[in-house]
């Protein structure tokens, strides 16, 4: 399982036009899941992005977590395992089949009480990256 996490002062996600999914200062979560993931390492990855110490404290370093003031949206993105070492087209054979992502997908935003878009839908997402800062974090 793959997160590319994104400090954000907002973001939203649109499906046909309609906004779907929006917050304010927080986190914009890509979560990629493959075909060995299970609910173990879904719980795992959930629970250490809840716990990421990435935003300022007041003394200006990054050392706080999310807390109760801040959100997070979270997309569902097969592309994060798009392999691109042979040719131009990438591959997602490593992706899992949406039967499998699927119900992972809403276990991860159901754990962290996200915000998200639509599962399988051509998603238009915005974002203000606050940093920016952007992690890329996996779990076999």
């Amino acid at each position: 399982m793959r997160a590319l996490i994104q400090r954000v002062s907002s973001a939203s996600v649109s499906v046909d036009g309609a906004v779907v999914g929006s917050i304010g200062p927080g986190l914009l979560v890509l979560l990629g899941v493959t075909h060995e993931d299970d609910e173990a390492i879904c719980d795992r990855l959930a629970d250490k992005v809840a716990a990421l110490r990435i935003f300022e404290d007041a003394d200006g370093k990054m050392n706080d977590a999310l807390g109760p003031d801040r959100e997070i949206l979270v997309i569902s993105q097969f592309t994060l395992y798009g392999e691109t070492r042979k040719g131009n087209r990438p591959s997602f054979i490593t992706a899992a089949r949406p039967e499998h992502a699927e119900p992972l997908y809403d276990r991860f935003r159901d754990r962290l009480g996200a915000q998200g878009g639509i599962f399988g839908a051509h998603m238009e997402v915005t974002l203000v990256n606050d940093g920016p800062v952007t992690l890329l974090m996996e779990l076999p």
